[in-house]
């Protein structure tokens, strides 16, 4: 008999998003597997139940996760999710383990093996598995797109017969994915672009895409990047100088959008109150980081707040999913690339290899124990209260770094290509049809 795979319909309900789409499933059953998708799972992504059977999926309940052997999710499952999965099965998604590590011990109490796409380690072999990067660049897209919709003017200039309607100024703070790929959007409606970051590699990544880039660039700024790609820490001094700096910078400006995330720890604070006060009546500003506390002082989470000032700062949660077919595609590829590592393909069956460098980086529990380093050992006491089992798991090996350097949301670290390519196919450059990756 086949093993099995399901796909639920996400049960939090800011969450469109979905784990498989027509094309993954079809391409999953070829591999020889029985998929059931969760009846109106794609629902909010434009993926009708009909798309995943005529794909070859059936169409059932949640209750059939308790026959799967293998869950695709977008999200976590929550306590009454997990009491349906059966102990042994595979449960793949975006865990949002830092922080939650009483979540991530009731997993491991439930005796699945979960696995955690955002914790893929950033090398060559994984770029088609990277969820950060997938759903960053959209985000990027999407918060440009959002803060047109505020903007009460046009982005471009246009020269009329009536007279001139200037282009907008639009600053970017973190040229990670997120960021570049705000730049590029931004650039495409025409506004005048200009963005920061930390690190001095981002400077030609920027000027790439055709933004002017901004900083205190002494001698500190040119030695402010690790051999491994990451952001030394700042003296106080230069903080104080680029603050001074980018709050000048931030007066002038239109539109400001801020993509700066470290996982596992608070968004660093980016913009100030007084920063806010200083700008123009009708400004905005995009906090991609207000899940995590805010890039800026005064965001709320889930809302658009209109300061005393009439500067409209936006905190849209789950900004991916304000594009769910598209965020869904990619993410589903995600998952679908990092499936097939794991698969026997000639007994067709799900076969983990622990030696693995991704399984490495992203199993979080297996057989009762929390098994990723970054959280097996101080978090062993709080598995074994939750009730699980201990014995039989399977070493976790070595760490695997894979967090996002502080420079922006998606940041990642360089590997074969130079900077400015690799900055255009990550944003998505003008020379490239709309829509490609």
């Amino acid at each position: 008999m086949a093993q099995s795979i399901f796909i639920p319909r996400e049960s939090d309900p800011g969450e469109p998003r979905v784990a498989g789409t027509p094309d993954t499933v079809k391409k999953v059953v070829g591999l020889g597997f029985a998929v059931t998708v969760e009846k109106g799972a794609g629902a909010a992504s434009g993926f009708a139940d009909g798309e995943y059977e005529k794909a070859g999926a059936r169409i059932g309940a949640p209750t059939d996760a308790a026959t799967a052997d293998i869950v695709l999710r977008v999200r976590r499952p929550n306590a009454a999710e997990l009491k349906r999965c059966k102990r042994g099965a595979a449960v793949i998604a975006m865990m949002d383990p830092y922080g939650n590590e009483a979540a991530v011990a009731a997993m491991a109490g439930a005796g699945i093996t979960a696995f955690a796409m955002e914790l893929m380690p950033r090398i060559t072999r994984a770029q088609v598995m990277d969820v950060l990067s997938s759903q960053a660049n959209l985000a990027g897209y999407r918060a440009v797109i959002d803060a047109a919709a505020e903007y009460g003017r046009a982005m471009p200039m246009m020269m009329t017969a009536a007279g001139t309607v200037p282009a907008a100024k639009v600053f970017v703070m973190g040229a990670g994915v997120a960021g570049l790929q705000a730049i590029a959007t931004a650039r495409r409606l025409g506004a005048i672009v200009t963005a920061t970051d930390v690190r001095p590699a981002a400077k030609e990544q920027v000027a790439s895409l055709g933004a002017k880039f901004v900083a205190v660039e002494d001698e500190e700024f040119k030695a402010a990047e690790t051999a491994g790609g990451y952001a030394k820490e700042m003296s106080r001094e230069y903080q104080a100088r680029q603050a001074a700096l980018v709050a000048d910078h931030i007066a002038r400006q239109d539109i400001v959008v801020t993509t700066a995330l470290i996982p596992g720890r608070p968004a660093p604070r980016l913009i100030s109150k007084e920063m806010v006060a200083s700008m123009k009546p009708g400004s905005i500003i995009v906090d991609l980081a207000v899940e995590r506390g805010g890039n800026v002082e005064g965001a709320v989470a889930g809302q658009v707040v209109v300061t005393a000032n009439d500067v409209k700062i936006v905190g849209h949660l789950n900004v991916p999913g304000r594009i769910a077919a598209s965020a869904s595609a990619l993410y589903a590829r995600n998952l679908l690339a990092f499936l097939e590592t794991m698969i026997d393909k000639p007994a067709k069956t799900l076969k983990i290899d622990f030696e693995d460098e991704l399984v490495k980086a992203t199993a979080l529990t297996h057989e009762g124990r929390v098994v990723h380093p970054a959280f097996a050992e101080t978090k062993a006491s709080e598995t074994k209260a939750s009730g699980a089992e201990t014995t039989g798991a399977a070493p976790a090996g070595p760490a695997v770094k894979a967090a996002q350097k502080p420079g922006g949301a998606g940041a990642r670290t360089a590997t074969k290509p130079s900077p400015a390519p690799r900055a255009r196919r990550r944003a998505g450059a003008a020379d490239k049809p709309e829509g490609e990756a």
